[in-house]
This record gives C-alpha cells, structure tokens and sequence, in this order.
C-alpha cells in the first residue's frame, strides 16, 4: 500500500470538516470530480471507508474519525516546517509570541522584560494577539514560537508548563435574580444559556459550561453540556460580556479577565465548584531553539512570584 500524499490529506481534511463535497471543492479551489475521485481512490488504497455517503448528507466512519485527527496533525506539521525554515533563514530573526487578550494574566509585560535582560544575544520577541483559538493554531503552523494559552487545549505535539492557576467567577447581568448573593454554587446556575464560543472543541465547551471533569467534582463531562441551554456563538470576551448584559446568558471567566472588565451592567461572583483556569506556556516539542527556552525560563521565574503560581499542579 502506498503512503498518502500531503495533498491527499488536504482534500481529506476539507471534505471531513464541511461534510460536503462541493462546499469542500469550493474552499480546495477544485472541481468536485476530481475531489469525489480523490476520497474513493484513498478509500480503495487504505482498504477501509472514510465517509458515508447517501444523496442527503455525508458522515465520517471510525476510519475516517481516526485519519482526520491524524491528517490535521500532519498537514499541520508540514505547513509548520516549510514556515519555519522560511523564517530560519530571514537575515534577523525574531521569536514569536502568540497570545490572546486576556490569556497572560497579567504575566506578559514582566516576562518579555526578564527575557530582555537574559543578557544573552537572543532575538528580539514580536508578540502577536490573536483571537479565541488563534494562538494555539499560529504554534501549531509555524507562525508562532511559543504562546500563552489557558486549558484547557490539546496539548497534542507540544511542551507545556503550568505558570498560573487562578479562580473563575460567574459573570452575571447585573439585574440578574442570583446577583445579590456572594457565593454561588455551580448547581445554582443549571439551566442557564450559557455562551458557545466559536470553533471550541468538545472538552473546551465542557470547561466552558462549568462542567468538565475538574469541576462540580468531575464526571459530568459527558451529560451536562447536553443538559445546558446553548446561549449566543461569540469570538471574544467583550462580545461574551455584551450577551451576558443583555440577559442572553451568564458565563465563567478568569478573574484576571474580570478584574479587567469592570462594568456597571455585570456582577462577578465567585462559584463552588467551578473549575480554576490556568495560564500555561506552550512550545512545539520538536523546538531546539535557545530562544524558546529562554523564554521560557523567563516565564517561570516570573510565575514564580505571582500569588496564584501552583507548580504542584504543572
């Protein structure tokens, strides 16, 4: 049997995330034959079927559930190589870091110092902000060095340490009937819409809902996001605070996020049972760069002096 080709991969993966093979052509810039021929020549090859086709929809089989995770990593991987040895031989070099607003609580600013005052001949650092999912995906193509992500994420191919654990609090309409109290307990707010954010991953909604494994004393993973009210799809905190104002769904957040977002129309509460957050830094596994690991140490030395440092959990 032959080996598939990266090409192969790339028409797998859009075929398996539209679920649909025109708007896959579409988003491929190809024709749909030669797509359709594609996806069955590799079926024939692999000697197993990847899709489930009838004339009203189109499913992934186990097989085809198996070869899209792997096909992402690997289409991942060999557009990461071609990008970072593009910028491997740019005449200066630079690390990039990738964040997204509110994911370093509070932590960047004192950690690009300390990687300046390394006193050693590294690159200067470009930090890059992105949106809900992008800094993780920048570390996984290659546009990014390392990052600053909270858990959870999927960890998958990358180095991780933990630098920060901190609470998160229910975010409330200000009018809203449990805004007086000051507690909450996680079961207080079941039923409530809470906000789905877009291109979250399973274990990410779960978290999200307040009921992933580490909260509300675990094993609700698999039946309380279920059981919750979907609130509005939204991209960024300041579009999750807006829906919660408007009385269209509470959230959780950090309590670093909160402490920034103050605002008369929304009240913070603390919940029992509620899973923390953690701010983590993030690298390719495969990194040998001396600037990576500088600033990597430059993260933890200042973790180490945050109130909320917790290298027990790490």
């Amino acid at each position: 049997m032959s080996e598939l080709e990266v090409r192969e991969l790339r028409y797998f993966v859009a075929v398996a995330e539209e679920l649909n093979f025109s708007r896959a052509a579409q988003r491929l810039g190809m024709a749909q034959p030669p797509l359709s021929k594609a996806i069955a020549q590799m079926e024939s090859r692999l000697g197993v079927r990847l899709l489930e086709r009838t004339t009203r929809q189109v499913r992934l089989t186990k097989a085809g559930q198996v070869l899209l995770d792997q096909a992402r990593i690997a289409v991942d991987a060999v557009h990461a190589a071609a990008r970072r040895a593009r910028r491997a031989g740019q005449p200066t070099p630079r690390l990039v870091v990738a964040v997204k607003p509110g994911g370093d609580a509070g932590l960047l600013r004192e950690i690009l110092a300390a990687y300046r005052d390394t006193g050693a001949h590294l690159p200067p650092p470009e930090v890059v902000v992105g949106g809900s999912g992008e800094p993780i995906a920048m570390l996984r193509d290659g546009r990014a060095d390392v990052a600053l992500l909270r858990s959870p994420f999927d960890g998958q191919g990358l180095d991780s340490q933990t630098l920060v654990v901190e609470p998160r609090l229910a975010v409330l309409p200000a009018a809203h009937r449990l805004a007086g109290r000051r507690r909450l307990r996680l079961t207080d707010l079941k039923g409530e819409p809470i906000p789905r954010w877009k291109g979250a991953a399973h274990s990410s909604t779960a978290y999200c809902t307040g009921y992933d494994d580490a909260g509300a004393g675990g094993g609700h993973t698999d039946s309380a996001p279920a059981e919750t009210p979907e609130g509005p799809l939204v991209a960024g905190v300041e579009q999750l605070l807006e829906v919660v104002a408007l009385g269209q769904a509470v959230a959780f957040l950090a309590r670093s996020t909160t402490e920034r977002h103050q605002r008369p129309d929304i009240a913070y509460r603390p919940v029992t049972g509620l899973s923390p957050s953690a701010v983590m830094v993030a690298w390719p596994e495969t990194s040998r760069s001396a600037a990576v690991a500088a600033f990597v140490r430059a993260a933890h030395d200042v973790a180490t002096d945050h109130p909320d440092h917790m290298p027990a959990l790490v």
